[in-house]
């Protein structure tokens, strides 16, 4: 044997065998790298969470994650102008989070409400609901957001029971409500393919869903990604005054099916938020949905701050570093997401270089507009 192999293997880990988490291999591919610090104009960041609100729970209270003025350095830093808290909960701890962040700051954070869900046992739940949005729209709040409790964890006792629908006619006089004060629904339904499949060897998320096995939706009386993505589109279409982004490209795994739905349906829009690893990894694909779709593209990241648990969502400069270099650039092969380890799948991704007249709408020029700001 070798000198140079015999070292090799009494170098390698016992019985040969190297744990997957161990695994942190570098490229050796010679590749152009660009720091983009700043984006090219100031932004609108349409999808973060600076509060949590009761969900299930129906506590009409929120949670203040960080304090604005922790907040406004790396806003400068970055060049982000607003940022979109999607969370602010409903009742008093939607007025909590107006007060804490939209009044407390115009201009720099804009605070959406969300459903009283634990309602639904109401029967007059409907109306109650669209009530309730009128009163969330004096209160400040600019659009909804419905996060993915709706169609994978509402039940009709709540908690317990058969799944509500996505297009339960329950959820009409809401859907209404929002048009008619054009408030933006920011709506999350389904999560990546691979969530709804068996969690083993082919399963190319098997490190997140093993840290995250709550994350799974395989099995049990769970729909399929495509079930919940036409419930939606039903939605979509039976409301067309209602103007609807789609959260996390709407299904950023399969853009064709939703050029699909964007071509018959001229009231939804998507961010990006949470799925340039995605788009990164289909750089052509991505660059023709972005020519196609640059009216109704907008910039969001899915940010929380001190959400070190999912690295490709935490707030601080690295993060939108990336975000900047994916719109801006066309370097090949550099990481989605600040972690040592590819947080969602072992790949990398590829720039995609806008021009300027579309970075200028998805960075701001779009949002503005569904959110009814001055341009």
């Amino acid at each position: 044997m070798k000198p140079a192999m015999a070292q090799s293997r009494k170098n390698a880990p016992k019985g040969g065998v190297l744990p997957l988490e161990q695994y942190e291999p570098k490229s050796m591919l010679h590749a152009g790298e660009t720091h983009v610090p700043r984006s090219r104009f100031p932004l609108i960041d349409f999808h973060t969470h600076l509060t949590w609100s009761g969900e299930l729970s129906g506590k009409d209270e929120v949670k203040l994650i960080e304090k604005p003025e922790e907040l406004l350095p790396v806003m400068d830093r970055k060049n982000i102008h607003t940022m979109v808290d999607l969370t602010g909960g409903y009742a008093n701890g939607l007025n909590e989070s107006i007060r804490l962040l939209q009044d407390a700051h115009p201009g720099r954070f804009i605070v959406f409400t969300e459903p009283w869900w634990s309602k639904i046992e109401d029967p007059n739940y409907p109306k109650f609901q669209a009530d309730q949005i009128e009163a969330a729209h004096k209160a400040g709040a600019k659009g909804i957001k419905v996060l993915k409790i709706l169609g994978l964890y509402l039940r009709e006792h709540v908690k317990t029971g058969k799944l509500v629908a996505i297009d339960d006619r329950r959820f009409d006089p809401m859907w209404e409500a929002a048009g008619a004060l054009n408030m933006p629904v920011a709506m999350h339904i389904s999560d990546p393919e691979a969530f709804f499949l068996p969690i083993d060897r082919f399963n190319e998320r098997w490190e997140e869903l093993h840290a995250h096995p709550d994350w799974s939706f395989h099995g049990k009386d769970f729909p399929s990604n495509r079930e919940l993505q036409e419930a939606r589109r039903r939605v979509m279409k039976r409301h067309p005054k209602t103007q609807f982004v789609c959260l996390h490209v709407a299904d950023s795994e399969n853009l064709a099916y939703v050029g699909e739905c964007m071509d018959e349906l001229p009231n939804m829009a998507v961010d990006i938020a949470a799925r340039i690893g995605e788009l990164g990894r289909q750089p052509r694909a991505s660059r023709k949905f972005f020519d196609k779709y640059q009216d109704r593209i907008v910039f969001g990241t899915d940010a929380v701050p001190k959400g070190y648990e999912t690295p490709q969502q935490v707030f601080e400069d690295a993060l939108y570093e990336i975000y900047y270099r994916f719109l801006e650039t066309e370097d090949e092969y550099f990481d989605y997401a600040p972690s040592r380890v590819p947080p969602q799948g072992r790949w990398r991704i590829y720039g995609i270089g806008l021009p300027e007249d579309i970075l200028r709408k998805v960075y701001r020029d779009n949002a503005a507009r569904f959110l009814g700001l001055r341009a």
